[in-house]
């Protein structure tokens, strides 16, 4: 396998990545919500200062790419001006956390999050890609995005902190909720995990005896009408700053929340067509040119590939899987200008198939 740069990083507004296309740079909306407000001066600023296009990731954050170097402060400020990142860099890069998408105000889900954000500051240095999610709805909606210490109901209804990789927690309440988080937080730094890096792959014993098992993972929310809107679907997790601007101006839209699954929930926004279409299973990161670990383009690959695969679809430029922490049931990872195929796996994992152009993928799986 043909090697690539693992940064160990997220970035964000305050440390961006070099990216084929310019800068990339990562917005963490406040409890992955913007207002109205806040979207439009989002919008005007991917079109001023990028190239119009805004990205939602599995993280839930949202990124605006193809910013030159010249123009990078002059966008930090006007992400600063609208209270979208934080003024503190270091307090920006503590806030890697997922927040259930359809929280209420005043709910455990936004008491917990809105508390816990406050208290950032008491983390320990974590390595760069680690997160949290708060996810203290009636059932888990978030176990298949990427955390590593999380939130959530028993099947019970109580509440419980459940470091990832491990099937059980411990119960807590939504007073001692961010205390828990922070307690786990500085165990896995104290007890050697910034060496494993994530804590999925940390296997010392837990400072306290964890029993409590998670109450089955709730589906995720479907494109279209919305409890609290408008549910919109993005194609490989994009959409033109431009169309979103002029969406939020035309409607009632009064804010937006981000989610970790290609869509964006409009509050108060009324559904049109395109909301409804059912996106495939299917993620692709940008792919070459645009990214310069990729070796191979993606995303027209995965569009014509997606209707003739049986489950899910992951395309990655290369053996880092940006696009997809889970499994898929077929998954594509370039390797100098060509594709490994690979089943039920993550990107990089063994080839049952190596070398493979789109020619020979499409017609392997009858898309020819």
């Amino acid at each position: 396998m043909s090697g690539f740069a693992v940064k160990g990083w997220c970035p964000d507004a305050w440390r961006p990545m070099a990216a084929g296309d310019g800068l990339l740079v990562r917005v963490r909306p406040p409890l992955g919500r913007l207002t109205r407000a806040q979207a439009s001066g989002l919008c005007a600023a991917a079109i001023r200062y990028g190239n119009g296009q805004i990205d939602a990731t599995n993280r839930a954050n949202l990124q605006v790419r193809g910013v030159r170097e010249q123009d990078w402060r002059a966008l930090v400020e006007r992400l600063l001006a609208l209270g979208l990142i934080d003024p503190d860099p270091a307090l920006e890069a503590r806030a890697a956390m997922l927040v259930a998408p359809d929280w209420r105000a005043g709910d455990d889900t936004h008491h917990i999050a809105t508390a816990f954000r406050a208290r950032l500051g008491e983390l320990p240095p974590l390595p760069g890609k680690v997160g949290f999610a708060i996810d203290a709805g009636p059932a888990p909606v978030l176990r298949d995005a990427p955390a590593d210490f999380r939130i959530e109901r028993d099947a019970g209804g109580a509440l419980l902190v459940r470091p990832e990789g491990r099937a059980f927690g411990r119960t807590v309440t939504r007073e001692t909720a961010a205390d828990a988080l922070i307690a786990l937080a500085t165990w896995f730094v104290d007890s050697g995990g910034a060496a494993a890096g994530r804590m999925a792959r940390h296997d010392a014993p837990l400072p306290w005896p964890a029993f409590t098992r998670p109450a089955d993972a709730a589906p995720r929310s479907a494109a279209g009408v919305h409890p609290l809107g408008a549910a919109v679907a993005l194609g490989f997790g994009r959409i033109a700053a431009a169309e979103l601007d002029a969406r939020i101006a035309a409607g009632s839209i009064t804010g937006i929340r981000v989610t970790p699954w290609r869509m964006l929930l409009l509050e108060g926004g009324v559904p049109e067509a395109g909301d409804r279409a059912a996106l495939p299973d299917a993620d692709a990161c940008v792919g070459a040119p645009a990214c310069p670990q990729a070796s191979v383009a993606t995303r027209d690959l995965a569009r014509r590939l997606a209707p003739h695969v049986d489950g899910s679809l992951h395309v990655s430029g290369c053996a880092k899987g940006c696009a997809r922490a889970m499994e898929a049931d077929v998954v594509l990872t370039g390797r100098d200008g060509r594709f490994d195929l690979a089943f039920a796996a993550r990107a990089g994992a063994p080839a049952v198939d190596a070398g493979l152009d789109a020619r020979q993928i499409l017609a392997r799986f009858g898309a020819a």
